[in-house]
């Protein structure tokens, strides 16, 4: 498999090459975006809720950002170490972090805890489709707000909710964490190699998780609505998507009372399929069935294994895994992981690197599909950043980035005179700190 150089993808930081060059998705759609005329109210921080708020701006809604005037969402200040130097100077509310889930967005600054600012709130929940926050459950209701209110003000509205561990049960109350769920419901039990401790994913995979069964269900609330013209409550949790992404292992304990355990990039129950280690780097491979793992044998040069009573079929390679993996990595030792990539080729056989992040931009299916894309940035010092693209591809009404993630408070105003707000009453409210 052939990648694009590293010069490439340096040209692509410096916004000259084709990762960065103009693309249908940073520039005005053909057709609005399928969520085009949706109003979204969004009351989410961090990660979790803006994922899923993002998703649902890229795809046309209009998504208006409710941020606490002191400070806003929090990813605001989460920086790298040498962040500071893509900043212009005196660039304090924004991070890579916070740019990774929040833009085409507009943020209005408002003090919920403020008799007025509540009054806002309520306003603007007249005016919207959806509300999505991602307090604790019950915080809204502590704050004069919650579902009750909001569908007393607007019958039709949507709320969907994000929180630890959903709105019942004896859990209810506590705060949620990425990795706490992931660790509560079991799934850190299962990740990581078989003889070390429990591994976390790279990323807050289960706030994304959460974030994307979220958008999916708002999206059918909306359907659902058209139909009925009744709106409804959604109600999300982090560990209720890690219980539910289970999936194999977690039906094995429900139906057989079998453990689930660690297996490092190995497979439970298909073998071979994990990585192996070749002379140079890492490859993944699986032969998920008898053909497979003849062709494997085959394009190892060691056709005989197949016929090799211990591997004779998935079960008896299950039962003799360690056997056949010391063979395997013998073999697999003896050449670079390009090599062995191009022996494969055409094969059938699922194969690949284990790639680093760069190379994983460098990556010619990245570049055709899009994936890296120039968003403009009013805070960046070349006047521009890198964003990633939208993964689901439309052949109408594409997703599109319309425009760079708000500073904090940066439409307060917009959003309050769309709200018949002078500039009187405005400059009054910020005055009495409701916003």
């Amino acid at each position: 498999m052939q990648y694009a150089t590293r010069q490439i993808a340096l040209c692509a930081l410096r916004g000259n090459s084709p990762l960065a060059r103009g693309s249908r998705y940073y520039s005005t759609p053909a057709k609005p975006g399928p969520l085009h005329g949706v109003r979204i109210l969004d009351l989410t921080r961090v990660l979790a809720g803006p994922f899923c708020t993002q998703i649902l701006a890229d795809y046309g809604a209009d998504v208006v950002k409710v941020e606490h005037p002191n400070g806003g969402d929090d990813t605001r200040l989460w920086k790298e170490e040498g962040e500071d130097k893509l900043w212009k100077p005196g660039t304090k509310d924004t991070s890579l972090y916070f740019n990774g889930v929040n833009r085409n967005k507009r943020s209005i600054s408002v003090n919920m805890k403020h008799e007025r600012g509540k009054s806002i709130i309520l306003e603007l929940v007249t005016r919207a489709d959806v509300v999505v926050d991602n307090f604790i459950p019950g915080k809204l209701e502590e704050l004069g707000l919650g579902y009750d209110v909001f569908r007393n003000a607007n019958p039709s509205i949507i709320h969907a909710s994000i929180s630890g561990y959903g709105a019942t049960g004896p859990y209810a109350h506590r705060a949620g964490y990425d990795v706490i769920a992931a660790a509560e419901a079991g799934l850190l039990h299962i990740t990581g190699e078989a003889d070390g401790p429990p591994t976390k994913p790279g990323v807050g995979l289960m706030d994304m998780a959460t974030g994307l069964y979220l958008h999916g269900a708002i999206c059918a609330a909306l359907v659902s609505r058209s139909r009925t013209g009744e709106g409804q409550k959604i109600d999300a949790s982090l560990f209720e998507t890690t219980i539910s992404i289970l999936n194999n292992v977690g039906m094995s304990w429900l139906n057989l009372g079998k453990e689930g355990r660690r297996w490092g990039t190995a497979h439970a129950t298909i073998v071979p399929y994990e990585v192996f280690k070749t002379r140079d780097s890492e490859l993944v491979l699986g032969a998920v069935n008898n053909r497979q793992f003849r062709v494997l044998c085959q394009r190892l040069g060691d056709e005989g294994l197949a016929d090799d009573e211990r591997f004779a079929d998935n079960g008896s390679r299950v039962r003799n895994r360690s056997e056949l993996k010391e063979i395997l990595l013998r073999l697999f030792a003896t050449k670079t992981t390009e090599e062995w990539i191009a022996v494969f080729e055409g094969s059938g056989m699922p194969h690949g690197p284990v790639n680093t992040i760069e190379k994983a931009f460098e990556h010619p299916q990245t570049v055709a599909r899009e994936m890296v894309q120039n968003m403009e940035h009013s805070s960046a010092r070349t006047g521009s950043i890198q964003v990633i693209g939208a993964p689901v591809k439309f052949s109408s009404n594409q997703p599109s980035l319309r425009s760079q993630p708000p500073g904090l408070g940066e439409h307060t105003d917009e959003v309050l005179a769309e709200l018949g707000l002078s500039d009187d009453a405005i400059s009054g409210l910020r005055n009495k700190g409701a916003i």
